[in-house]
């Protein structure tokens, strides 16, 4: 199976080392010789036909942050890739954008109108055009994998579409932002205010330097409508989610709330097509309340009944678990070695 790879931040240098590391497995128990045709970045393209030279490419980057640099790359845009070289698929993972969806819209759109599957990890543009992507796809007669684009290694979407088939998910609610759920479980131990630690979750690595999607709510938004479109049928967007962060939960609150036996939690919830981001009380005992950088989900269904996933939502190899769970199932559904 051949992969063309847009997008050489965190992510896609972690579906490579991945990719280095499952490379016999995947031939051992599937048969399968996944192959990185070409590779793109904001610097220029990497390609070779016979497959990219994986471990130098990530020599490349760590030395030079630039795939340019690999040996005969061009200075090609990523849409410009799509078109010009032959692949069976595209993984999108270039930065999500809430506000335009670009310019992975644009990467999508095109890897489809060629014909080839996609998977992404990518939110943003998922959570402003799900609909017109998913229609893209059925027009094009191509795969659409995204399970990366929400709560990173937690098996959601595929566990919902596949193991819950015959399920109705009447409602979802769960923490879908490890940073958030980082903060307000380190504002419970210490009793510190928000930005103090936020300030050390910055120092670890946990928060981005301007953390305003995690902490304003924007990043758990962006999931719940994915969540809801693909496993509701909801045609929501971003624009539609009723939101607020964690800007103003003092550490007085979360120390009265503990005392009453709750923890205080950013939970996004769909419930008869209401979609809402808010700070709620969550009992001490109850499955959505976990710790540090974990998410959780809570589908609750009409057959099944209450379904809870628990999995860190970050992570560059995390998520390269749901990435390459995709890219195996839509080699072995449409018999590409």
């Amino acid at each position: 199976m051949d992969i063309q790879i847009i997008g050489f931040g965190v992510i896609g240098q972690g579906f490579v080392e991945v990719l280095l590391r499952k490379e016999r497995f995947l031939k051992q128990r599937y048969g399968l010789d996944l192959k990185v045709v070409s590779i793109s970045d904001i610097t220029g393209t990497a390609v070779e036909g016979e497959g990219i030279d994986l471990r130098r490419a990530l020599e490349v980057m760590r030395q030079t942050r630039g795939i340019i640099n690999y040996p005969g790359a061009r200075k090609m845009t990523g849409v410009e890739a799509i078109e010009a070289f032959e692949a069976d698929a595209v993984l999108e993972v270039t930065p999500s954008n809430i506000q335009t969806g670009e310019p992975g819209l644009t990467h999508m759109l095109k890897a489809m109108g060629q014909g080839k599957h996609l998977v992404t990890s990518n939110k943003g543009p998922l959570a402003l055009r799900f609909r017109a992507l998913s229609d893209a796809a059925k027009k094009n007669g191509v795969e659409f994998g995204f399970e990366a684009s929400v709560g990173g290694a937690m098996p959601i979407i595929n566990l919902a579409k596949v193991n819950l088939a015959g399920d109705e998910i009447l409602a979802i609610e769960g923490i879908l932002n490890g940073t958030t759920n980082f903060v307000l479980s380190r504002m419970a131990k210490e009793e510190s205010p928000l930005e103090i630690v936020l300030k050390e979750a910055r120092e670890m690595g946990i928060a981005e330097a301007d953390p305003s999607y995690d902490i304003e709510g924007i990043d758990t938004a962006a999931k719940l409508v994915i969540l809801a479109n693909a496993l509701m049928g909801i045609d929501a967007t971003y624009r539609d989610v009723k939101t607020q962060g964690i800007r103003k939960v003092t550490p007085e609150a979360v120390k009265l709330a503990k005392e009453d036996g709750y923890a205080i939690k950013l939970i996004g919830e769909v419930r008869n097509s209401h979609l809402e981001v808010a700070p709620r009380l969550v009992p001490v005992d109850h499955p959505l309340n976990v710790d540090g950088i974990l998410n959780v989900a809570l589908l609750q269904t009409d057959v099944a009944g209450d379904i809870t996933v628990v999995g860190k939502g970050a992570g560059a190899i995390e998520t390269n678990s749901a990435i390459l769970s995709d890219i195996i199932s839509i080699a072995l559904k449409r018999g590409l070695g």
